[in-house]
């Protein structure tokens, strides 16, 4: 996939003629490339393996159809809906995210100011000695050295009363302010999908964190009721030792599995505990405070029966950090602009006028006025830095090129790593489902064998083992296939629409 590259115009391609500097000044026109939305190369469709892996189980993908921006709602679970939305307002992340973008307004708007002329006024009192050893001090000395003036008219030292207004606007004649704003525009662009990426990435936390909590929940369930099955073993190989059926390597052997499986708790229930102190965090509250709320046991959400996730073409249009990266690469584009106009003649506009005086009293009077009024225009005749900078947004633009030609492949694999492993997570928890099946019937069969004196405790104890593990395996499996659709939407760039960063 190639990268997007805006075209720079030499730095030294400017106005050679006096009609090309005119024209300039009459259409007021902006140098430095235009931006270009950049068109990437993007598959038509998923790869077929990919597809045919992950559509054979539950959860068939339906690629016609576009994603849900409320993917959590497909789980049709009412606690993971109202974490979310929650989370959504109160995350402190989300909420500074929220701010960045009120920065990037305000940086705008600070560039924008450029179009404006500045206005000013002053109110000053000076009092001056010159010296009269000087050309023009020494004119106050002819007072004493001519007789025929009137005394008074040079006086040294004097006072200065002075009230005034100043005026200068800068006119964009090559863009220069124009490129500016451009810049501005889509660094706000930029911190919009920002925001948006961070929502994102808070759902998927969200989503998959009360999907760990259930999943754990889940196999502590497991380990009690094999714990409970142990122990009736338990107290049926202390009888068969009472009754002399049995030996007591048997009773140590099933107190020893007993004590093994108990051991599992306290590391599930640490695993719970955590994972609603993380909900917490994430939803700006304080460790626990969810616990009433989730700490009791709910099935892990199972994933829908028809999963739409759209097309190759759609993450361009969807995914916030694609979004982004060609955000940045607008306003670095514009930001050549910005450079190359540096080399242009800069022309100004400057007015000022007021009252001046040596005595309050004649201050504010017809004679007291002066004024002044002017263009300036500035030639840049050698300027190394200027150049250099050209050089510096050109190639800082072919890296914000890069960055998007990175983002849009990341993107792709993101998705095409998901659908592989969601698919094959499912075809996992099929056949773990039907190997617990059959280590229950197994188990069933031991206990019944051992009971009648036709086979050893070993065979027991390994039937057991077999299905705890087989069962905690599914667990796992289960809580994977829900969590790998988490995965999927946020690969797909779901969970998030127009407005959402005016929230």
């Amino acid at each position: 996939m190639n990268a997007p590259s805006p075209k720079v115009p030499p730095a030294s391609r400017r106005p050679r003629s006096l009609g090309c500097f005119l024209a300039c000044i009459l259409t007021g026109c902006a140098v430095g490339p235009n931006f270009v939305r950049p068109n990437p190369d993007l598959p038509a469709k998923w790869s077929p393996h990919a597809l045919a892996g992950a559509g054979v189980r539950a959860g068939k993908l339906r690629a016609a159809h576009e994603p849900p921006v409320e993917w959590w709602r497909s789980f049709k679970d009412p606690t993971l809906t109202s974490l979310i939305e929650r989370s959504a307002v109160a995350n402190l992340d989300v909420r500074e995210g929220v701010l960045r973008i009120e920065e990037a307004r305000a940086e705008r708007a600070v560039a924008s100011a450029g179009f404006w002329p500045s206005l000013g006024a002053n109110a000053e009192f000076t009092r001056q000695r010159l010296s009269i050893n000087t050309p023009n001090g020494a004119i106050f000395g002819l007072g004493s050295a001519i007789p025929e003036l009137p005394r008074g008219i040079f006086v040294n030292p004097f006072d200065q009363y002075q009230l005034g207004l100043t005026a200068s606007w800068e006119l964009d004649l090559f863009g220069r302010v124009r490129r500016q704003v451009e810049a501005a525009d889509a660094t706000t662009l930029a911190a919009i999908e920002d925001e948006r990426d961070v929502l994102i990435s808070l759902e998927s936390d969200v989503g998959e964190t009360y999907l760990d909590l259930r999943g754990a929940q889940l196999k502590r369930s497991i380990v009690v009721e094999s714990l409970r099955t142990q122990r009736d073993v338990l107290a049926l190989t202390r009888q068969r030792w009472r009754a002399g059926q049995t030996t007591d390597l048997d009773v140590e052997n099933a107190s020893s599995e007993v004590s093994t499986t108990a051991a599992q708790l306290p590391l599930l229930d640490r695993e719970i505990t955590q994972d609603i102190n993380e909900l917490s965090e994430l939803m700006d509250r304080e460790p626990g405070a969810l616990r009433a709320e989730l700490i009791t046991a709910r099935a892990v959400p199972p994933v829908p029966p028809l999963v739409p996730i759209g097309l190759p073409s759609d993450l361009a249009r969807r995914r916030p950090d694609i979004r982004r990266a060609e955000a940045n690469l607008h306003a670095a584009t514009a930001r050549i602009g910005v450079a190359v106009a540096g080399l242009f003649p800069e022309l100004t506009l400057t007015a000022a006028g007021g009252y001046q005086s040596e005595g309050l009293a004649k201050l504010i009077g017809a004679a007291s006025r002066f004024a002044s009024i002017g263009p300036t225009l500035e030639l840049p005749v050698f300027d190394a830095g200027a150049h250099a900078t050209v050089r510096l947004s050109d190639v800082q633009a072919k890296e914000a090129g890069i960055d998007y030609a990175r983002t849009v492949l990341g993107a792709l694999h993101d998705v095409e790593n998901v659908l592989a492993a969601y698919g094959a997570d499912q075809d996992r928890r099929v056949a773990l489902t039907a190997a617990a099946g059959s280590s229950r019937i197994a188990l069933e069969l031991a206990r019944d064998r051992y009971e009648t004196g036709i086979t050893s405790f070993l065979e027991v104890l390994d039937a057991e083992r077999t299905l705890e593990q087989n069962q905690l395996s599914l667990a796992d499996a289960t809580t994977t296939v829900s969590t790998d659709l988490v995965a999927l939407y946020k690969a797909l760039g779901g969970g998030w629409q127009a407005g959402s960063a005016d929230r």
